[in-house]
């Protein structure tokens, strides 16, 4: 039962006490009750106490939204992921990156809202939600090369971060990984294991970060002097059920190969598993690497050897960069993220975590 005071039920939704409501119970003017709730300085201390009393005896709550509109912010910033729910929810990237961006903006009091779109017709609908201000900037991950609405939000003035890029020459705002850097180190461990027949699985063609990655393995293998083999890349979609199709496709193609450097870590499960119904021991018969080092790596059977980007460390800058566009952020005792760029194009390292698939 909701305590009583003062003639007033406190804490019930039907009972919620109004500014005015304090100001009169302060003895004081409307205006002046909201100075002191919003931390002026221009009351005395007399009038801030009185208000004070009145706010605690009538357990009055500020309305946050109200207070963010009327200071021309909306204290909230939309984490947008243009992907279906079945994906969000089961692959390990999105959870971590959501960790490293709520840990931030909770620094800066910021909310965060989560959407998830799925066509044109939801884009478009969340370009005018954001158009109307009603948050203050946003963050997308996992784009496209088509995706459109970053464009749609520069045109309307709202601030937004990539988690990736588009293409190389991407002119919105964005935090990265050293994909193909990560993708070549990881083909470099292949070879140095003495393998020498390795494939590929890439993720889609229209994702910036997976064409990083096979320009990687091309990388690795024309700096050792040997030949790229069109046989030994299938293409897969980030997914454990398309590193599987991809696998036995590469197993048709090229049954001698002796390994396998996978775009992703979800990719690499598909791929394990295609590989123990075809009768393949990882990884004495066929060497593994996957790319995330993410839960997936760990408990794989052997553990995975993969490539580690700083996912949660990339959410962190991405809220960081978005807050720096706004305004909003101030230098704390971590100090930047390590990675290399400008101050609104940031590319983070990789490393390489060796485990037993290799």
């Amino acid at each position: 039962m909701a305590a009583v005071r003062g003639g007033r039920a406190r804490g019930t939704a039907q009972s919620r006490p109004t500014l005015e409501e304090v100001a009169r119970r302060a003895g004081v003017g409307r205006g002046t009750a909201s100075r002191v709730i919003n931390g002026s300085p221009r009351v005395s201390d007399r009038t801030r106490a009185a208000v004070e009393e009145a706010v605690a005896e009538l357990g009055y709550v500020p309305n946050r939204v109200a207070r963010a509109l009327a200071a021309g912010s909306a204290d909230t910033v939309a984490l947008v992921v243009p992907e279906p729910e079945s994906r969000f929810f089961t692959e390990p990237y999105f959870p971590a990156i959501v960790r490293g961006i709520s840990a931030e903006l909770a620094g800066a009091d910021m909310q965060l809202l989560l959407t998830l779109l799925h066509g044109s017709k939801e884009r478009d609908r969340f370009a005018q939600y954001a158009a109307a201000h009603r948050i203050d900037g946003v963050l997308l991950v996992s784009v496209h090369a088509d995706h459109t609405l970053p464009d749609l939000l520069a045109r309307s003035e709202i601030p937004a971060v990539l988690g990736g890029r588009r293409s190389a020459a991407e002119p919105v705002p964005y935090v990265d990984c050293d994909n193909t850097g990560g993708a070549r180190s990881a083909v470099t461990h292949l070879l140095g294991r003495g393998r020498t027949t390795i494939a590929t699985v890439t993720g889609p063609a229209d994702v910036y970060a997976a064409r990083c990655r096979a320009d990687g393995y091309r990388q690795a293998l024309r700096e050792a002097g040997l030949p790229q083999n069109a046989d030994l890349m299938a293409c897969g979609d980030f997914t454990e059920e398309g590193g599987d199709r991809a696998m036995r496709q590469l197993l048709d193609r090229a049954p001698g190969l002796d390994a396998v450097f996978c775009a992703s870590d979800v990719m690499a499960a598909g791929a394990r598993r295609a590989l123990r119904e075809a009768g393949r021991s990882v990884p004495d018969d066929v060497a593994l690497v996957g790319f995330d080092d993410s839960v997936v790596a760990r408990h794989m059977d052997p553990p995975l050897t993969t490539v580690r980007q700083p996912i949660a460390a990339m959410g962190r800058e991405m809220a960081r960069v978005l807050l720096e566009l706004l305004g909003k952020w101030t230098p704390g005792g971590a100090g930047p993220a390590p990675g290399e760029g400008d101050a609104r194009h940031r590319v983070l390292p990789t490393e390489l975590v060796r485990r037993g698939s290799s």
